[in-house]
């Protein structure tokens, strides 16, 4: 859908988070008289400061929809849930910032990347790699800048990350990345089968798809893709005894390369120079050495194992971004060999967590802290498995930290991963992280953005 197709149309917009507001600033300067509906929750209203739009502070019913002829749906609204699919029915036609874009930019070149966990890292490690050799890049998506924002923008290279709520809206891509694909957004999706279905309509609207070849499930998913390249395994980018390898060829070792910490870091690197690679920016020996180098200038993104400093002689990290028991678990194993407490739980979205419990089962030098309102329901699967380390529930994060200060061992690691989401206390997992650095004894605002955002 082209942005000209709603200048004589009954239009609204849902949701006024980061989204909403670039749709409604965007329709703003294209139609400046143009009569625009703005449906929002009441703690949202107070955000927008224009008096030429009107705000109906309240989430909407079929009969407010049929009014509009198209709904411009931020990400967060489900459209398996009511009462999306009864207004469908009514002949209202809903779309989104995502679907706007690449209606108006159909022929740029876009890495679009998603996966249940590392495609914020993923994507801003192929923008910081693609700038280093010089191609003027646009860093945009869910990672935390609207592609409306950028309607306007002109760059060589797009890399997008997409979350599950968005691979069906986007294409086409040159290139779409895969990252990892486990159990996440069931309360969007409604089920697991349509999550992982609705995560790989990425690959319907890529040229060239690239996928982690360490998930089996993955690969058998897109085995019918006519243009796959891998990661991970032998064939392709991939980590073997502490090196980087592309192929059977030794390129350079992974300590002396990577400053980012975790297996799994190692894997978005691979992910990154073969997302590259298929794009054509990789074109030469001298291109995929300086790659290389760039890796070791890149510091990582905030609240993705970030290390806070040290307090009451624990080491603090911000995992706040872990929203599922297995990013959780690849936390863990980044600081293996050390004493840890770790903090888990938040939003309860269903997900299983006694694969998480088998995995942490035989660990003595670890501590569980539950908390939140999944907490109850992650404490009672560990003490069903029989873990060996110790298990605390207790209500909240605040009250989590300082159970994790009183009792965690001094010279360990305090680590908030949660694998959930934060909505059951926070608006979302930056909130959580600044708050953690603040009950931890940080300053929130040390903790920074992300960097790169935008065209550079």
């Amino acid at each position: 859908m082209r942005l000209a197709e709603l200048e004589s149309r009954r239009v609204a917009v849902w949701g006024c988070g980061r989204e909403g507001r670039a749709a409604l600033a965007v329709l703003r300067r294209r139609f400046p008289d143009k009569p625009l509906t703005l449906f929002c929750r009441e703690d949202e209203a107070h955000a927008l400061d224009d008096g030429a739009v009107r705000v109906v502070a309240r989430e909407p019913d079929v009969e407010a929809l049929r009014d509009f002829d198209i709904v411009i749906r931020s990400p967060g609204i489900s459209p398996y849930r009511s009462p999306v699919p009864e207004a469908c029915a009514a002949g209202v036609c809903f779309t989104s910032g995502t679907a706007l874009w690449f209606g108006e930019r159909p022929h740029e070149r876009v890495i679009g990347v998603t996966g249940t966990k590392g495609k914020s890292t993923t994507a801003a490690l192929i923008a910081h790699l693609a700038r280093a050799l010089g191609v003027r890049t646009a860093l945009a998506g869910n990672i935390g800048l609207p592609l409306l924002d950028l309607i306007d923008a002109e760059a060589a290279l797009w890399v997008i990350e997409l979350s599950s709520f968005q691979t069906g809206e986007a294409g086409p891509l040159a290139v779409g990345v895969v990252t990892n694909l486990y159990e996440e957004h069931l309360d969007w999706h409604g089920s697991r089968e349509r999550y992982a279905a609705d995560k790989l309509r990425l690959a319907d609207a890529a040229r060239t798809l690239v996928v982690n070849a360490r998930q089996p499930e993955l690969l058998a998913r897109t085995a019918g893709h006519p243009q796959r390249v891998l990661f991970g395994g032998e064939r392709g980018w991939h980590v073997h005894d502490g090196a980087l390898y592309r192929d059977a060829v030794r390129i350079a070792a992974l300590d002396a390369t990577l400053r980012l910490p975790g297996a799994h870091n190692a894997q978005n690197a691979c992910a990154a120079l073969a997302a590259l690679g298929a794009a054509g920016v990789l074109d030469d020996a001298a291109a995929e050495r300086a790659a290389v180098r760039a890796l070791g200038e890149f510091r990582g993104l905030p609240h993705r194992l970030q290390v806070l400093g040290e307090r009451d002689a624990r080491t603090w990290i911000d995992d706040s971004i872990s929203t599922t028991p297995e990013a959780t678990l690849a936390a863990l194993d980044s600081v293996a060999g050390r004493e840890v407490t770790v903090i888990v739980g938040g939003h309860d979205r269903g997900l299983d967590w006694s694969g998480f419990a088998r995995a942490v089962a035989p660990r003595s030098a670890l501590r569980i802290v539950a908390q939140g309102r999944s907490g109850p329901r992650i404490a009672s699967v560990l003490r069903a498995h029989e873990v060996r380390c110790a298990v605390d529930e207790v209500a909240d994060l605040a009250a989590a930290v300082a159970r994790a200060r009183a009792t965690g061992a001094a010279g360990g690691i305090v680590l908030l991963s949660p694998g959930a989401p934060s909505f059951d206390q926070f608006r979302d997992y930056a909130e959580r992280g600044r708050e953690f650095a603040r009950l931890a004894g940080f300053d929130p605002a040390a903790i920074g953005e992300i960097a790169g955002l935008g065209v550079a």
